[in-house]
């Protein structure tokens, strides 16, 4: 058995153009997840009451499961739930309306939501506590005080763990072709299928995942060395 080379070049920059649905499917939710992940960490830190318990169950059940079924509960779930509402209210509007992609985004960053709280949490307490009073003892209020002290230290605990989750989630967005998404492994498998070599395909879908991680690293890697120094109020 010989492997094509030149099928593998041909079928990197084919599968390639599946490229940015697949970026969409992982930087969308992060960014989405970084913000519900924030709020989630601060209701759990602060205990707010009735809120707390929620955010706690919340971070245990998605944590808990794997993805792909929280992909499938909101691809079948969510829909049903629109469409009884709509009858429920008479909206006249209809599930089917909405792109698939909605749902897979969705699913996604409730997931990357719980998976950043833990991490946004354990960064914020990683802070020296005498910081955060130093800050009250000046006048600064809660926010004041977590914009401005807080949260540009626990950014700089953070990023690598940020990294890990970036490419475990560009990972995961191959459960997106389950749901008739062609990121990039759908793709290699779309090529692949037209002449049956899927060794070639799958050769040059991990080249470019791996390029992927490699670009995530170096970035993971600058950044953190300017955060770093910003935080010791050196020059970068």
């Amino acid at each position: 058995m010989t492997i094509d080379v030149a099928f593998i070049i041909s079928s990197f920059f084919e599968i390639l153009k599946a490229l940015p649905l697949t970026l969409v499917i992982t930087i969308v939710p992060l960014i989405v997840g970084f913000f519900i992940g924030i709020g989630t960490a601060l209701i759990r830190i602060y205990k707010v009451r009735y809120l707390y318990r929620l955010a706690d169950f919340y971070v245990s059940f998605l944590r808990g499961t794997p993805i792909i079924l929280h992909v499938f509960i909101i691809y079948l779930g969510l829909p049903m739930l629109i469409d009884h509402l709509s009858a429920t209210f008479g909206w006249g509007f209809k599930s089917t309306s909405i792109p698939i992609l909605l749902f897979v985004l969705t699913a996604f960053s409730l997931t990357a939501g719980a998976y950043m709280s833990e991490i946004i949490r354990s960064g914020i307490l990683s802070v020296n506590r005498g910081q955060i009073e130093a800050a009250y003892s000046v006048g600064m209020s809660t926010t004041q005080s977590l914009y401005r002290i807080v949260m540009p230290q626990a950014i700089g605990v953070i990023l690598p763990n940020l990294c890990n989750l970036f490419i475990g989630f560009l990972h995961t967005s191959t459960f997106a072709f389950m749901v008739s998404q062609m990121e990039l492994l759908g793709k290699a498998n779309v090529v692949a299928s037209v002449s049956l070599k899927f060794l070639e395909a799958f050769i040059a879908a991990a080249l470019i995942y791996w390029g992927m991680t490699v670009i995530a690293e170096w970035l993971t890697a600058f950044l953190e060395k300017r955060i770093t120094a910003y935080n010791k109020g050196g020059m970068a």
